[in-house]
């Protein structure tokens, strides 16, 4: 799908001569019920505003890249805010991880230009999901990662996620919640990959980049791929789920649990090939 397709909002810069903060963020999901701001219940956002706003005695909002959903986690998650104030830019984050539980912390923080947005202005997001076996899991692994009883093929793992790439209308793995009137979307990568965790235990990952993602979307994809696995689908049944459109078709949503936003991109050139690509 070509760029100009994206429906996107126009960027509006910061106003009275306020300056525009990025955080980089890293957070527990399992703490909260989301990163966006909700009404009876602590979001990462609200943890983040409350903060600011003791901080600076002004109330400020704050713009995330990726709306993650509650129990998920991130790595790297960007958000944005303006304010008047003349505190050093780069020292937000060390005076917010003073404020903040330990659940989330400030990675880092600079001045942005004023047409910076870390959603509208972001090219690409990344996904990792994390998978473990009942042999393999530690206690330490509790709500950071799905655990079941035995992985799967990881062959046929892969030739599924290989036909989620490119250019979609991913219907079939959206909630019905998600209220986007397009549910056109660009994959750029969607593998599986087996790898070794901080004390040695195997540990499947699933790793997918994107230019958007809609409301449940990867945990649709990877609950129904590994659901797929197990049922002993084709390559041919699993995409007839795909171009179904139909959300009945989905096998399954996979947990929060093992679900991390692991990483915004604000270069325009990184998935510029997808793009040539998709003007041929």
């Amino acid at each position: 799908m070509s760029r100009a397709d994206w429906r996107r909002a126009d960027i509006v810069g910061p106003e009275d001569n306020r300056i525009r903060i990025s955080l980089i963020i890293s957070y527990n999901g399992a703490h909260y019920f989301g990163w966006q701001r909700q009404n009876g219940f602590i979001s990462v956002q609200e943890a983040i505003e409350n903060v600011l706003e003791e901080l600076l005695g002004e109330r400020v909002e704050l713009f995330g890249s990726g709306r993650t959903d509650s129990g998920v986690h991130a790595l790297g998650q960007v958000a944005h805010f303006d304010t008047l104030s003349k505190i050093d830019p780069e020292k937000f984050a060390i005076i917010l991880n003073t404020k903040l539980p330990h659940s989330i912390r400030i990675l880092s923080s600079k001045r942005e230009n004023d047409n910076f947005h870390s959603r509208f202005g972001a090219y690409a997001r990344e996904y990792n999901y994390l998978i473990k076996d009942d042999a393999s899991f530690t206690a330490f692994d509790y709500k950071r990662c799905y655990r079941v009883k035995k992985l799967p093929n990881i062959d046929i793992l892969n030739s599924y996620a290989k036909l989620l790439e490119g250019t979609h209308d991913f219907t079939t793995f959206a909630s019905a919640q998600d209220p986007s009137p397009s549910k056109m979307r660009d994959i750029y990568l969607s593998q599986w990959e087996i790898g070794k965790d901080y004390y040695g235990f195997d540990i499947l990952s699933y790793k997918v980049i994107g230019n958007a993602f809609l409301y449940h979307q990867v945990r649709s994809m990877v609950g129904t791929m590994l659901q797929a696995t197990k049922g002993g689908l084709s390559d041919r049944e699993f995409k007839e789920i795909l171009d179904s459109k139909d959300r009945r078709r989905a096998l399954t949503t996979a947990p929060a649990d093992g679900l991390y936003l692991k990483r915004i991109s604000f270069d325009s050139d990184e998935f510029l090939w997808f793009e040539e690509r998709s003007c041929e």
